[in-house]
């Protein structure tokens, strides 16, 4: 596959900044994103612009000129809301055909929209980032394709005479209407005046961080954003203009890898996106292998679970091996490390199957980012690089505690957070830079044209009692990525502490399988079990093995029974541990574990 010129020009600056420029500029920016739609719906009108399964196992399929129509006539019945950024439309429910014909239907009448993670309605137990967001936004208009799981959510957070739009079902005493009245009338002259009013600065969605801090920070998405990342994408892979992308994702709307990345690769380029209802979990991932089976895409985009688990069945099914490899040009990763492990057995398939590997990619975004921000086009290939800067974004390194701190300038980064001043005040330097927080460095100080490894985030690091600076970024991704299968995160303890330890979330499913208990055992069983705790000493010996001091050589490791919380801030919707938030939350837990007061706790160079 045919990957952009990744040539980049390398400046020093003033005390120790380090600036990245592309060679190569950003050409010519379409006005909306739906300018892409028109195209589409004009070029190829029958073509399925997106299709997913219906009940009975059929693809029910929206072509390029039936989505038009469809968004037309929805945006003609949303403006008779009065909706607008101050009064937006939330979504709270999932990926499927309504959410995303809805959503371009908000885009076209120039109403922007907030897809919300269904988690905060469905899971959290107090409902505060959902009442967070509600607060902020203050919407006009709530939609949810099924009422009855979302009836305690809505009633307590939203007024009586709050306007509802259900897919099925209805609320008692509740003002809602059914997403087909939306479609009864076609679109007509007020619909189009809308769209030509918008904008590239039109706020196309807000969209909510997850990650650093307990409430998250709104997003605002202009056309302009959304529209440079999707021709940063288009310089980088050329292959989307020379064969149309054809995707089957899973990975939701409200978060921007899924929403913003992947469906803007399929409409920008005229491609086909098949939703998937599977996900990478012991239950989900067989409706997703059902799908690839039926379709074979050009490209397939997850993250690294996803690949984790695709990988066995490739190895293991030859009939899912044919299908999925029929098409396929492009491999991508995003939202955390892939394992090595991993990445060489997929190596393997392919060239057994293929004759050849197929490239892996990979690259540094975020919602700030919308998303994309470097990709790895240089030419190395290993767990951790993110490459050089996409064309048009330009890369600012900056010293900051012992480390570099990236921080990124161009089209496709926002202009502020959403009603807070003081946050998006913090968010920029003097030269309009956003400040990331994350650390890269060079993959080799002397050929920086070579490109950048992650290294970590500079909010999570700290000293131990003894003054000495712990990295915990590259200690966290290297226990998570040599932990596989029985790791899903963990946790760095330790600050103003006289060692390091390890609070590890493990897989509890993987663990009970290695265990080889009784099906009736409790997860605390499983955990105590000597084949558990014998695989994690000695995962505690391999990650020592590495160590050069008290910076980066564990003591010890206990296996938490407890899941991070998602009310408690300890983990985001889509998984990501907030290491501050469980340090806290679990204080008088880690002060037990320092004081030897924990009898699971697994010590470095003593017998499980």
């Amino acid at each position: 596959m045919a990957i952009g010129n990744p040539a980049v020009e390398i400046i020093p600056g003033r005390d120790g900044a380090i600036y990245l420029r592309p060679r190569e500029d950003l050409e010519p920016l379409p006005e909306r994103l739906l300018d892409r739609l028109l195209h589409w719906a004009t070029v190829q009108p029958e073509v399925t612009f997106v299709a997913e399964r219906t009940a009975d196992g059929a693809w029910r399929r929206i072509s390029y000129a039936e989505m038009l129509e469809n968004v037309r006539a929805i945006a003609q019945a949303l403006l008779a809301y009065g909706l607008s950024a101050e009064r937006p439309l939330v979504i709270l429910s999932g990926n499927d055909l309504e959410h995303l014909q809805l959503a371009f239907a908000a885009m076209y009448a120039g109403i922007p929209y907030c897809p919300v993670s269904p988690a905060y309605a469905l899971l959290s137990q107090d409902l505060a980032k959902l009442r967070h967001i509600f607060e902020l936004l203050q919407p006009g208009l709530v939609f949810a394709a099924d009422a009855k799981p979302f009836q305690r959510a809505i009633e307590t957070l939203t007024p009586v005479e709050m306007p509802l739009v259900f897919t099925r079902g209805e609320l008692p005493g509740r003002r809602s209407v059914a997403f087909s009245q939306l479609l009864r009338h076609p679109g007509g002259a007020e619909a189009e005046a809308a769209f030509a009013a918008t904008g590239p600065q039109s706020i196309a969605k807000f969209l909510f961080t997850s990650g650093s801090t307990k409430l998250p920070k709104a997003v605002p998405t202009t056309q302009r954003m959304l529209c440079a990342n999707q021709q940063m994408l288009l310089q980088t892979f050329p292959e989307f203009a020379a064969e149309p992308p054809v995707l089957v994702d899973w990975l939701p709307w409200n978060h921007t890898f899924g929403g913003s990345h992947n469906v803007g690769i399929v409409l920008y380029n005229g491609g086909s996106l098949y939703v998937d209802g599977g996900k990478p979990t012991a239950q989900g991932m067989a409706e997703t292998l059902r799908n690839l089976k039926e379709v074979s895409p050009t490209a397939y985009l997850t993250v690294p679970k996803g690949w984790e688990e695709l990988v066995g069945a490739l190895e293991s099914d030859a009939e899912l091996r044919e299908r999925f490899f029929a098409r396929i040009k492009l491999f991508f990763f995003a939202a955390a490390g892939l394992s090595q492990s991993v990445w060489d057995r997929l190596d393997r398939i392919a060239e057994q199957h293929c004759g050849e590997r197929i490239r892996m990619m990979a690259g540094l975004g975020m919602t700030e980012a919308s998303p994309s921000c470097t990709f790895t086009t240089g030419p190395l290939s290993m767990a951790g690089y993110v490459g050089l800067p996409a064309p048009g974004c330009e890369v600012k390194l900056v010293p900051a505690e012992g480390k570099l701190e990236a921080r990124f300038r161009g089209p496709h980064i926002m202009a502020g957070y959403w009603r807070s001043p003081q946050q998006t005040l913090e968010a920029f330097d003097e030269e309009g830079f956003y400040r990331s927080g994350d650390a890269l460095k060079f993959a080799d100080a002397q050929k920086p044209q070579l490109g950048l490894m992650f290294d970590g985030r500079i909010a999570e690091d700290f000293k131990l009692s003894s003054g000495v600076f712990v990295s915990v970024g590259p200690l966290r991704n290297r226990a998570v990525l040599e932990g596989a299968p029985y790791v899903q995160d963990v946790v760095v303890a330790g600050p103003d502490r006289e060692c390091l330890g390890l609070l590890v979330f493990p897989r509890l499913a993987e663990c009970r399988a290695l265990a080889g208990l009784a099906a009736g055992a409790s997860d605390a069983q499983v955990l105590a079990s000597d084949a558990v705790r014998g695989w994690f000493a000695e995962w505690l010996q391999r990650l020592n093995r590495q160590a050069t001091g008290n910076a980066n050589r564990v003591e010890w490791v206990v296996l938490a029974q407890e899941p991070p919380s998602l009310d408690l801030g300890e983990i985001t919707d889509k998984g990501t541990l907030n290491q501050r938030a469980v340090l806290q939350g679990r204080a008088a837990l880690v002060d037990a574990l320092y004081r030897g007061q924990v009898a699971q706790i697994i010590r470095y160079g003593a017998a499980s």
